[in-house]
C-alpha cells in the first residue's frame, strides 16, 4: 500500500474509540506471574481482544533464542512465586485464569508449544494476529541483546513462523509478582509495572488502529523491539508518560566486557561501547540508536527489525512506521543526536572501559 493511502487509513482509524478485536499470544522471560505481563494481560483482554499466555514458570532471562523442552514431566520445585506446586505438570494453566498457561521450557519453547500443543489441542486452532513478548523487566537496547534477550528470542520465534511480533522491555528491572502490583503510589500515578504496560498496550492499539482492516499488522518477517525507560512513580512523577520515539538498534549502543575480580578469581560482565556494534549497515541511518533515547531522556524507542537482522529501506518499513504514528514519533539524528559518549558520565566512561591487568 502507498504511504499516501495508509496515512489516510490511520487518519480514519484514529476517529475510533475502540480498536478492532484480534487473537495474541502473549509470552515473556520473567516467568508467567509477571506483574507487567499479568497487567498487559489484563489491559489487553479488557479491550475485547482475545488473549492467550504461554509463559515459562520461572524466570528464563538471558536464554536468547533457544528452545529448550524439559527433560521431566512434573515440576521438581515450586514454581516462581510459589503459584504452582512441586510436582504439578510440567504444562498447565494458571489456577486462577484458565488462558494464562505456564511451561517449564525457555521462551522460545514457549513459542512452539503454544503454536504446536495448546492452540491445536485447546483452542480449535486458533489463528493468531499478533504475538507480544513483555514487558520485561529491564531495556533490551542495541543489536547486542537482539539474540541474547529471551524476550527477544520468544518473539524471534514468533516471527518465524509467520506470526508478528514485538518485544517490549521496561528500564524498572526489579522482579516482581502479579499479587504485589501497588494500586497507587507516592507520586500518585500507577505502580511502574501497571504504566509499563499501559504504554505497551498504547503502542499495540495504535499499530491495530493504524492497519488498514484485513491487512497484517506487520509484514512476513517484520517485528518490533519497544524499550521504555525508568518509571519513577514509586517516588516522583518526572518519568510517568514517556513519548515514543522511532529507533534503530545501533548508535550509542554497549557491548560486554569480561571483568576480572582478582580477589575472588570471578569474572562479571561490564558495559564497552564498541564501534562493531554501533555501525550502521542497512536501514535509515538518520534515525538516533535505542539506549541514548532511553537512558538518556524520558522516552520510549521503537525500531522496526526483519527476521535477517536488518531494518532496509523500503515501502514495507515505511508502512510500519506510518501504522505507528503519531504515537511514536520522528526524530532527526540532528534534533536528538546519538550521544554514544558525550552524554555519559565520567564515571560512565570509565566503567565502559576494559579492566587493564598489568
Amino acid at each position: 500500500m502507498k504511504l499516501v493511502g495508509l496515512f489516510t487509513a490511520l487518519a480514519a482509524a484514529l476517529l475510533c474509540t475502540e480498536s478492532a478485536a484480534i487473537s495474541i499470544l502473549m509470552g515473556n522471560d520473567d516467568g508467567f506471574g509477571s506483574a507487567q505481563l499479568r497487567e498487559f494481560y489484563r489491559l489487553l483482554k479488557a479491550d475485547g481482544h482475545e488473549v492467550l499466555v504461554v509463559a515459562p514458570v520461572d524466570n528464563q532471562s538471558g536464554q536468547g533464542g533457544r528452545s529448550v523442552f524439559t527433560a521431566s514431566r512434573n515440576l521438581t520445585t515450586a514454581s516462581e512465586f510459589n503459584l504452582v506446586p512441586a510436582g504439578s505438570p510440567s504444562l498447565g494453566r494458571d489456577p486462577t485464569d484458565p488462558d494464562i498457561w505456564y511451561y517449564n521450557g525457555t521462551p522460545a519453547a514457549c513459542t512452539f508449544v503454544a503454536l504446536d500443543f495448546v492452540l491445536p489441542r485447546y483452542y480449535g486452532n486458533r489463528t493468531i494476529d499478533l504475538y507480544v513478548g513483555g514487558p520485561n523487566y529491564g531495556t533490551n537496547l542495541g543489536g547486542f541483546l537482539y539474540t541474547l534477550s529471551g524476550t527477544m528470542g520468544g518473539t524471534y520465534a514468533a516471527i518465524g513462523r509467520d506470526i508478528p511480533g514485538i518485544a517490549f522491555s521496561g528500564g524498572n528491572s526489579e522482579q516482581r509478582s502479579y499479587t504485589w502490583i501497588n494500586a497507587t503510589t507516592a507520586s500518585g500515578s500507577p505502580d511502574p509495572a501497571t504504566i509499563h504496560a499501559e504504554l505497551s498496550f498504547k503502542l499495540v492499539k495504535q499499530l491495530i488502529d493504524g492497519t488498514p482492516t484485513g491487512q497484517r499488522l506487520l509484514p512476513l518477517g517484520y517485528g518490533i523491539n519497544v524499550n521504555t525507560p525508568f518509571i519513577t512513580s514509586f517516588t516522583n512523577d518526572s518519568c510517568v508518560d514517556p513519548p515514543f520515539v522511532q529507533t534503530r538498534f545501533t548508535g550509542g549502543s554497549f557491548t560486554d566486557i569480561a571483568v576480572y575480580n582478582e580477589t575472588t578469581g570471578l569474572f562479571k560482565y561490564g558495559n564497552f561501547i564498541a564501534e562493531g556494534v554501533n555501525r550502521c549497515i542497512n536501514g535509515d541511518c538518520s534515525l538516533p540508536g535505542e539506549l541514548p533515547v532511553v537512558d538518556d531522556s524520558c522516552s520510549g524507542s521503537v525500531s522496526v527489525f526483519t527476521i535477517d537482522y536488518d531494518a532496509p529501506l523500503g515501502p514495507e518499513q515505511g508502512g510500519v512506521r506510518a501504522a505507528l504514528s503519531p504515537l511514536v514519533h520522528f526524530e532527526s539524528r540532528d534534533r536528538m543526536s546519538v550521544k554514544a559518549r558525550n552524554g555519559l558520565s565520567k564515571e560512565d566512561l570509565e566503567a565502559s572501559r576494559p579492566l587493564r591487568h598489568e
